[in-house]
């Protein structure tokens, strides 16, 4: 069978792939199952091929880029009985995650382990996390590893814990500033290529005073005074909080042990990543140094970034800042990344394990870019004025046609009958672009539903957005269940070739289905679309 729609050869790579028709090669026909091959293959992905490999400059200062994150990457499931797994660290860098948290704690025998403190989750040395990093560290990214340790080791097991750093991780470990790297603040990812970085806290330096002869003489600081700079204290609140809950008797005599000093042997390996406690923006602008960063809870990241947007923006511009989930969070659940990366915080912290919206979206976000867990930011994040929480931005509206056309073989239902699927597309944005919209729903059809369904979206800051189509089904009047999803970030979606223009792009979306720990890509499950992207002035 011939397809009557005549198609130019010169768009395939190689157009024998396709089965063009032998009977109809001078009028240029194809197939109809070359027709299928071509709309399910790379060529018609609504991913653009240019940005599965690194393409963008990465000379730039580590502050200027989104780093793919990970929270309790150590665990399997909740934080209260969850099983810690070294399979937990393969699958985060497999992923491309770049930024890791160990939580470091007095184990027996001298011998230091991770898991959520004050909980019943399951122990694993410390050792084996470094050395399973050593191994997994640089598969899919050549690009920096940092280690985020939250700390609570007394200073005889930290002293064990840098031991281990030094002799497992041997070169790969940076242990002292570059001579010469290529940016004014910090280094960039190229500068650090195939380098893990420790963020810890820092002893501070000795203070030099005079003596009544003048003469200058050094005066160490109490390591005690370290603890204001702790960026870990809202954290260990929050697992103080878990344990009340769980096992108060034991809570209670935790908090009264007051917190260990770092370690030298530790802190000596903290470079450019040391952690310090987050006052406020102005004080942060008058006081932190380039090389030091901050951590906050979700809750206080998302107040300040409502009041002071700009601020925000502006701080994370000069310095690293990472965003943790709750406490309360017990089920390891997520909070929504992009109204962080709106405000242009880098490390933004998931829980790799728990599967849904908000890991759709750092999946999304970091397949960009060859996968590689650095992501640059865009020009409106080094605005001086940019505010996320403004509904106008720039001269230009940019402005998505799209037609949701059909689907194939999509997954059939949990009870084994065809589904009743519609298509939800979403837009993740600034909060006056994000928006989603459905198609009607085709009752009893997973092999070919068809929709022909129309939506149009107009988005002020294009490079802040996601979008995300995901296949539902229709349980109810007002329910619907999950079938699968695929998201990608709005400034990857595949351009149409210069003389087509004022053409529609036929793209075609494969829908992806969650499993634990593991993203399985359905090849035979797709959506056909149709977009047209124009840009209009104010």
């Amino acid at each position: 069978m011939v397809l009557a729609q005549r198609i130019n050869s010169n768009d395939f790579a190689d157009p024998l792939t396709f089965h063009l028709a032998s009977s109809g090669r001078e009028s240029r026909s194809m197939t109809f199952e070359g027709f299928l091959r071509y709309m399910e293959s790379k060529d018609c992905c609504v991913f653009d091929q240019a940005h599965t490999s690194v393409y963008q400059y990465m000379g730039q200062p580590l502050t200027n880029y989104f780093i793919s994150s990970s929270h309790n990457t150590y665990l399997t499931g909740d934080q209260l009985v969850g099983k810690s797994h070294l399979d937990a660290y393969v699958c985060a860098l497999r992923k491309g995650c770049r930024c890791l948290e160990i939580d470091c704690w007095d184990g027996p025998d001298m011998e230091p382990v991770v898991y959520h403190g004050y909980t019943l989750t399951t122990k694993i040395f410390f050792k084996d996390v470094v050395a399973t990093v050593e191994q997994h560290a640089f598969e899919v990214s050549a690009y920096p590893v940092i280690l985020s340790l939250e700390n609570h080791c007394s200073k005889e097991q930290q002293e064990v814990m840098a031991q281990y750093l030094i002799s497992i991780l041997g070169e790969k470990l940076l242990r002292t500033p570059l001579d010469h790297h290529t940016t004014g603040g910090l280094p960039s990812p190229n500068d650090l290529k195939y380098k893990i970085l420790i963020k810890n806290k820092k002893l501070k330096p000795p203070i030099k005073t005079e003596d009544a002869a003048g003469t200058q003489a050094e005066e160490s600081v109490d390591e005690g005074e370290e603890e204001e700079d702790d960026d870990d204290d809202e954290e260990d609140e929050d697992q103080q909080t878990k344990a009340k809950f769980w096992s108060p008797r034991k809570a209670g005599s935790k908090t009264k042990k007051k917190k260990e000093a770092v370690a030298e042997a530790l802190s000596d390996l903290v470079v450019y990543t040391r952690s310090v406690k987050f006052i406020s923006f102005s004080h942060s602008k008058d006081n932190q140094n380039y090389y030091e960063n901050t951590s906050m809870a979700e809750k206080k990241a998302r107040k300040l970034a409502k009041a002071s947007g700009v601020d925000f923006v502006q701080h994370n511009q000069k310095f690293l800042s990472r965003i943790y989930p709750a406490g309360s969070r017990t089920s390891s659940s997520n909070y929504n990344p992009q109204e962080f990366w709106n405000v242009g915080s880098q490390l933004v912290a998931l829980n790799f394990q728990s599967l849904g919206l908000p890991m759709d979206l750092n999946d999304g976000c970091f397949q960009d870019n060859g996968g590689c867990g650095y992501v640059l930011k865009p020009a409106v994040l080094m605005s001086s004025h940019f505010d996320p929480g403004c509904s106008k931005h720039g001269h230009k509206t940019t402005h998505l046609l799209l037609k949701v056309i059909s689907g194939s073989n999509l997954p059939i239902s949990r009870s084994g009958k065809a589904l009743d699927p519609f298509v939800r597309v979403e837009m993740h944005g600034i909060a006056s672009d994000s928006c989603r919209k459905n198609t009607h729903t085709v009752k009893n059809n997973s092999l070919s539903p068809y929709w022909d369904a129309d939506m149009n979206f107009s988005i002020s800051v294009p490079e802040l957005c996601l979008i995300r189509f995901s296949v539902r089904e229709q349980t109810g009047l007002l329910s619907s269940e999950f079938v699968g999803q695929y998201t990608l970030p709005f400034t990857s979606l595949k351009k149409g070739k210069p003389q087509r223009q004022k053409e529609r792009e036929r793209v075609g979306v494969g829908i992806r289905q969650r499993a634990k720990l593991h993203e399985v890509t359905l090849l035979h499950g797709r959506l056909f679309l149709s977009m047209f992207i124009t840009k209009s002035f104010k």
